[in-house]
C-alpha cells in the first residue's frame, strides 16, 4: 500500500556547485528511514510555478524541501498559502541568503536533520513593489555591485571583490531618499538604503543586528557613508554601529523615492533602475524548519 505521506523536494538543477543527482540519492534515503517516500520535482525555468502547483496538488506532500538559492526558495513562498506546508532548507545556489540568516548550514546530513526536524519559526515576508522578499532588498550600491557580478565571468566572492572597483569608479553616490514611514517623513543622504527583514546578506555582513524574521516589522536602514572601518565591522558581525554611520527606522509599512532612478535588488536578485519603492508586511507567512538554537531567538508570538 502507497504511503499517504509524501514529501516533495524542488530542485534547482544549475543553481550553485553541489551534485543535484548524489543530493537528491541522499535525500531519498533520509525520508526513507522516516518511512514517506520522495516525490521530486527539477526546476527548468518554464512554467515552474505552475508546474510546482500542480504537483503540490498531485501529492499532497506533508513537507516540502528546497534545494536551491534564495530564488528557489521565494518562488515557492510565494506559491504556500499562510503556513500551509512547512518548508525545509537545503542551500544549494550561488547565493543562500535566507539560509545564512536562518544558520541553515552544514554538510547534507546536517541539512537534512535540521530540514526534516520539527523545530520551525513561523517568518514574515515582505512585498516590496508587488514583488515577495525574505530577507534583504537595497537600493544603492550593493545593488549596483549585484548587478556588475551578474555581468561578471567569475563568481564566489572574488568576483564580488573584483566587482566592486567599477561599481565604485561608475556610480554616482551618493543618493537622496525620501522615506514616509510611521506617519513621519524623512530625507536621507547615504549610499545605501536597505530594507530588512532579516540581519545579514548572503556574504555574512550584519547590516541589521536588531532585525528577526518572525516579528512582525521590519527594518529600513540608510548607511550614509563609505567607511571602511564600520564595513569591515559588520562583516565580521559586530553589532553595535554608529548612529552616524546609518540610521534605521523600524515599521510594517513604508515608501521610499529617489532623486533618479537608481539600482534595485531583491534577496540577491538584480531587479533593474527604479525611483520608487513601496514596502509593506505581506499577509502569507511560511512556516520553515531551522536548528534548534534558532528557536531560542525566535520572536515571543
Amino acid at each position: 500500500m502507497e504511503t499517504k505521506n509524501k514529501i516533495l523536494l524542488i530542485v534547482n538543477p544549475i543553481s550553485g556547485d553541489r551534485n543535484k543527482d548524489k543530493m537528491i540519492e541522499e535525500v531519498r534515503e533520509r525520508v526513507k528511514e522516516h518511512d514517506m517516500k520522495l516525490v521530486v520535482y527539477k526546476t527548468d525555468g518554464h512554467n515552474d510555478f505552475q508546474k510546482i502547483v500542480k504537483r503540490i496538488e498531485e501529492s499532497q506532500p506533508v513537507r516540502l524541501l528546497v534545494a536551491g538559492g534564495d530564488g528557489t526558495v521565494k518562488m515557492v513562498a510565494e506559491i504556500l498559502e499562510d503556513e500551509e506546508i512547512p518548508i525545509g532548507i537545503i542551500p544549494a545556489g550561488s547565493a543562500n541568503g535566507l539560509a545564512t540568516n536562518l544558520g541553515i548550514t552544514g554538510d547534507i546530513e546536517q541539512l537534512l536533520d535540521i530540514a526534516l526536524s520539527d523545530h520551525f519559526i513561523i517568518m514574515d515576508t515582505l512585498l516590496l513593489n508587488d514583488t515577495v522578499s525574505l530577507h534583504i532588498a537595497d537600493l544603492g550600491l550593493n545593488a549596483a555591485l549585484i548587478k556588475n557580478y551578474e555581468d561578471s565571468s567569475i563568481r564566489g566572492k572574488l568576483g564580488y571583490m573584483l566587482s566592486a572597483i567599477p561599481t565604485l569608479s561608475q556610480t554616482e553616490y551618493p543618493f537622496t531618499f525620501k522615506i514616509e514611514a510611521n506617519g513621519e517623513k524623512t530625507t536621507e543622504t547615504g549610499i545605501l538604503l536597505a530594507i530588512a527583514n532579516a540581519t545579514t546578506f548572503g556574504t555574512g555582513a550584519n547590516i541589521n543586528p536588531t532585525g528577526k524574521v518572525d516579528d512582525g516589522k521590519f527594518e529600513v536602514l540608510v548607511f550614509k557613508k563609505l567607511d571602511l572601518v564600520e564595513i569591515v565591522k559588520t562583516l565580521y558581525g559586530e553589532v553595535e554601529m554608529d548612529p552616524e554611520f546609518v540610521s534605521t527606522i523600524c515599521t510594517t509599512e513604508a515608501t521610499i523615492t529617489c532623486q533618479k532612478k537608481i539600482a534595485f535588488q531583491i534577496d540577491g536578485e538584480y531587479m533593474g533602475e527604479t525611483d520608487r519603492v513601496t514596502a509593506k508586511l505581506n499577509h502569507k507567512k511560511i512556516k520553515v524548519a531551522v536548528p534548534h538554537n534558532k528557536m531560542e531567538n525566535a520572536a515571543p508570538r
